[in-house]
C-alpha cells in the first residue's frame, strides 16, 4: 500500500468511515477513531504512525489553536469527543484557512468514495442558511415610523424620557 497518505488524511479517513457505517452516532471517542485507523490500514504501516493519536487529539481539531497544523478536519464536542468538522462549524481563528477534506488525488482510490459521500450528505447537511437571521429583521416595524419623518420620530419619543 502507499505510506504517502498524510496522517491528517489518515484520521480523516478514519473518522469519516466511521460517520458513514453509524449515521445515527453523533461523534466518537478518540479510541474509537484510533481503532478505526488501524483496522483500516490506509497506509499498510503497523502499527500506526505515532502521528496519528495527536492528529486526533490536537493537530486536526478546528476549534483548538493550531499547534503546529492548521488543520480543521475534526471538531471536539462538548463531551470530548470528535466529529467531522462542517462548513459552519465554530473554528478556532488560527485555522480559518485550514485544510478541511483530503485533496482526491492524496487518498487511495479505494477511499475516495468517502470525499463524495462527505460532500454530497454529511457537510451538506449542516451548510450555513442562505437567509441571516440578523438581515431577515431589515424593516422590521417601518410601519411605526411610515408617515413620519425618522428624526421627528426620535425626537417625539425622547420627549416622553423623563
Amino acid at each position: 500500500m502507499e505510506t504517502r497518505v498524510r496522517v491528517a488524511d489518515e484520521v480523516w479517513i478514519a473518522t469519516a468511515s466511521l460517520h458513514r457505517e453509524r449515521p445515527g452516532q453523533t461523534d466518537f471517542t478518540i479510541g474509537e477513531i484510533v481503532a478505526r485507523a488501524e483496522s483500516a490500514s490506509v497506509t499498510g504501516v503497523t502499527p500506526l504512525r505515532a502521528g496519528v493519536k495527536v492528529h486526533i487529539y490536537l493537530h486536526c481539531v478546528a476549534n483548538k489553536p493550531s499547534n503546529p497544523g492548521r488543520y480543521r478536519m475534526l471538531l471536539e464536542t462538548s463531551t470530548g469527543r470528535r466529529r467531522l468538522f462542517r462548513p459552519g462549524d465554530p473554528c478556532h481563528p488560527s485555522r480559518i484557512h485550514g485544510k478541511s477534506v483530503p485533496k482526491r488525488e492524496e487518498v487511495p482510490a479505494e477511499h475516495r468514495d468517502l470525499i463524495d459521500w462527505y460532500l454530497a450528505e454529511y457537510a451538506a447537511g449542516n451548510a450555513p442558511s442562505a437567509e441571516d437571521p440578523i438581515l431577515a429583521l431589515l424593516g422590521v416595524g417601518r410601519e411605526l415610523w411610515q408617515d413620519e419623518d425618522a428624526d421627528a420620530y426620535v425626537r417625539r419619543l425622547r420627549a416622553d424620557w423623563q
